[in-house]
C-alpha cells in the first residue's frame, strides 16, 4: 500500500526522476514556460512552487535551500530578484497547467506549464 507517498514514480528510478525534475524546475524559471507531459507538468508544479515560496522570504536560508533544487546560480538571482517581485502579493499558484491533447507517437496526454504571470510579448523581448 502507498499510504503516505507523496508523489508519482513517473517510471523512473529516484535519481533520475529528482535530476529530472530539477531540470524541469529551472527551465521553468528561465523561460517561464515549458511543454512537457501532463503527469511530470504535475510534479514539477510542486517544486516550482516551493521555490516561489522559498523566493518570497528572501533570506539567506531560503536562497541556500533553493541552490540545493536549482543549482543554477543565474536562475537563483533571477528567482530572488525579478520573479519574486512579481509574485510578493500573491498567496500561492504560481504557476498554469494547460492541456494541449495528445502526442502524436505515444498519445501521450502533453501540457504547457507556464508561470501565471507570463506574456507572450515579454518573452519575445528578451534578448538572447
Amino acid at each position: 500500500m502507498r499510504h503516505g507517498k507523496a508523489g508519482k514514480r513517473l517510471g523512473r528510478t529516484t535519481s533520475h526522476r529528482l535530476a529530472m525534475v530539477r531540470n524541469m524546475v529551472t527551465s521553468l524559471l528561465e523561460h517561464e514556460r515549458i511543454v512537457t507531459t501532463a503527469p511530470k507538468a504535475k510534479e514539477v508544479r510542486r517544486v516550482a512552487d516551493q521555490m516561489i515560496t522559498l523566493a518570497k522570504r528572501g533570506d539567506l536560508h531560503s536562497r541556500r535551500q533553493a541552490l540545493s533544487t536549482i543549482r543554477d546560480e543565474k536562475i537563483v538571482a533571477k528567482l530572488f530578484s525579478q520573479i519574486r517581485d512579481e509574485y510578493m502579493n500573491r498567496a500561492g499558484g504560481y504557476t498554469r497547467i494547460i492541456r494541449t491533447g495528445n502526442r502524436i507517437g505515444d498519445a501521450a496526454q502533453m501540457a504547457i506549464l507556464e508561470l501565471v504571470n507570463y506574456r507572450e510579448d515579454k518573452a519575445e523581448e528578451k534578448p538572447n
